[in-house]
């Protein structure tokens, strides 16, 4: 087979989405899709396995409509080491093999997407938020990143728990407030009501992914609420906290943001770069990382 020939599959998964793109060996991108977000923390149980099995099927099912790669490179949120299964279903798929088949995290792939080793920081604020350092010897370096659960702070799961938070206080101190605030409507409409069982069954019920998207109703209201405007404000100040916290202990460097979260509303980065230390270039990254772990998976052989 020919270096032109070799056609690589790169896959960018997160909590929200999953997508995928076919690149060849000289840049050029064949095709892109998408299909239902996963986790690699799914496969510790049984419905999770077969979650993340089925979408796998699809993307598979998608890829091979378009054409079946050599080499796959992959990234997938919450994976730690631990990918022999993954890579089988993968393999099995496809039909390649196992070998050819790379995983990672993904913001390994999302920060090779905006700098090469040691070159800079990337903040990435998707569903949940990390701050990720490669240096020039290959090491990962992380702030964050550990979890809707502890942090992850100015994700789009955090913002989303932040205005659920301030609506029901509020309706603990004045039952009835929320019909005064943009904010409120826009996420009760979003939940599918505003009786407390609505958001319970939103907030419990559902998977990360799932509530994260809840934030686009908090940014779409931002303008005519003064308290989505404030958590949107401070979304971005804990964004420049992971950045902080890497140039505090590796130096100044660029700063690059990216995700879905961070580009919910102009307030975010705007917020992120007023809390940066004086004289920190921050960009805000818009390359795709499913394009660019495609590319690597192309380059692979």
């Amino acid at each position: 087979m020919s270096t032109h020939s070799i056609i690589g599959l790169g896959i960018d998964a997160g909590g929200t989405e999953t997508r995928w793109a076919l690149c060849t060996a000289d840049g050029s991108l064949l095709a892109e899709g998408a299909v239902p977000g996963l986790s690699a923390l799914q496969m510790a149980s049984n419905d999770g396995r077969n979650a993340v099995h089925a979408t796998f099927v699809e993307l598979a099912r998608q890829v091979l409509n378009v054409a079946q790669p050599q080499q796959v490179h992959a990234g997938l949120t919450g994976f730690g080491g631990d990918g022999g299964q993954l890579q089988q279903w993968l393999a099995g798929l496809l039909g390649i093999a196992p070998g050819a088949i790379t995983l990672c995290n993904d913001i390994d792939i999302a920060y090779r997407a905006s700098f090469a080793p040691g070159e800079g920081y990337l903040v990435y604020a998707g569903t949940g938020s990390i701050g990720a350092f490669i240096d020039a010897g290959g090491a990962f370096h992380r702030a964050g990143g550990r979890g809707v659960v502890l942090d992850d702070g100015g994700g789009g799961f955090w913002i989303a728990r932040e205005a659920l938070r301030h609506i029901w206080r509020n309706e603990d101190e004045c039952p009835g407030r929320w019909e005064s605030s943009p904010m409120a409507h826009a996420v009760f409409a979003h939940v599918g009501g505003a009786d407390w069982a609505f958001s319970r069954q939103f907030i419990y019920g559902q998977d990360r992914g799932t509530v994260g998207k809840l934030a686009l109703a908090v940014a779409a209201s931002a303008e005519q609420d003064p308290a989505a405007a404030q958590i949107l404000d401070n979304a971005g100040r804990e964004l420049a906290r992971l950045a902080q916290a890497l140039i505090a202990r590796f130096g100044p460097r660029p700063v690059a943001l990216g995700g879905r979260a961070a580009g919910l509303h102009p307030a975010i980065a705007a917020s992120m770069r007023a809390s940066l230390p004086p004289g920190t270039i921050l960009t805000h990254s818009t390359t795709r990382a499913h394009h660019a772990a495609a590319r690597l998976a192309a380059a692979a052989r």
